[in-house]
């Protein structure tokens, strides 16, 4: 129990710090550009219009809502965090206890493989990590709208009570878990990339002899993390486009968005906008 309160700790810790980054990637996400592209080099020294940086739109953000500006969504952000971290904990604890059915072999024997293990693992994960992400999705909901309010001066979600409230009462229960299924996905396929490369490169291009292996294959890890990430970054942003399209605000409609029967729409919509891209 110990651990666990450890963990909210430190989780509710760094998703204060990292807040209103999270809240600027939001709206650049929705598609809210306020701030005029200024003439500027890339890395090979070419004249380019550039976007302004997370600093300037940060300057942006505090310049109309002061710095408390920063940190809307903030509180069903933590609730989140709180929540999730407590099931994942406990549904992790469950499948450790009962164990998961093999994936790879049939019966189990007593030594099991190295990648089966690394399977077997992963999947006792993904099953914590759907469950808490499924449980806390109505949260991030409520958090990324908050956000998105930003960009209408809207006030229809002011609190956690009462934003839980208005979805309700305007979209029912699916109203919650509004692009949830894309979100899922992402998850699922980030942590089988990350688990199954990291053991790929930790089996065969490491080798146990050498000095500082630990080391090494906790950097592997951090690297095939941020690997993942990057290829499962469009299931991330058809998630939030999701979670705000046709909600009422000015960031779920157009200009700034289209309205999407489904997150497939989506997807195929912004597939064809970067295809179209010079």
């Amino acid at each position: 129990m110990a651990d666990v309160c450890g963990q909210v700790l430190l989780g509710s810790g760094l998703t204060v710090l990292s807040h209103p980054l999270m809240y600027i990637k939001v709206l650049i996400q929705v598609g809210h550009e306020p701030l005029r592209p200024t003439l500027g080099r890339n890395l090979f020294g070419r004249q380019v219009y550039q976007l302004p940086g997370l600093f300037a739109y940060a300057k942006h953000i505090i310049k109309i809502d002061g710095r408390a500006g920063l940190f809307k969504g903030l509180g069903p952000r933590l609730c989140a965090g709180t929540i999730g971290t407590l099931v994942h904990s406990k549904v992790a604890q469950k499948c450790q206890e009962q164990g998961t059915p093999q994936i790879l072999g049939g019966q189990q024997k007593d030594k099991e493989s190295s990648l089966q293990q690394v399977v077997n693992e992963t999947t006792r994960e993904m099953v914590a990590r759907s469950c808490a992400t499924i449980v806390t999705h109505p949260f991030h909901v409520i958090t990324l709208r908050c956000m998105v309010q930003f960009i209408g001066r809207e006030t229809k979600y002011s609190g956690v009570f009462d934003s839980i409230i208005t979805v309700y009462r305007e979209e029912g229960i699916l109203g919650f878990f509004a692009g949830l299924i894309p979100r899922l996905l992402g998850d699922v396929l980030s942590l089988w990339i990350c688990n199954l490369l990291a053991h790929l490169i930790n089996t065969y291009a490491i080798d146990d002899s050498m000095s500082h292996t630990g080391e090494i294959k906790n950097c592997s890890q951090a690297m095939t993390g941020f690997f993942a990430s990057m290829l499962t970054y469009p299931f991330v942003l058809v998630s939030n486009i999701m979670a705000v399209n046709n909600c009422g605000l000015a960031g779920g409609r157009d200009p700034y968005a289209s309205v999407y029967p489904t997150w497939v729409d989506c997807w195929m919509h912004l597939s064809r906008e970067m295809a179209a891209t010079p």
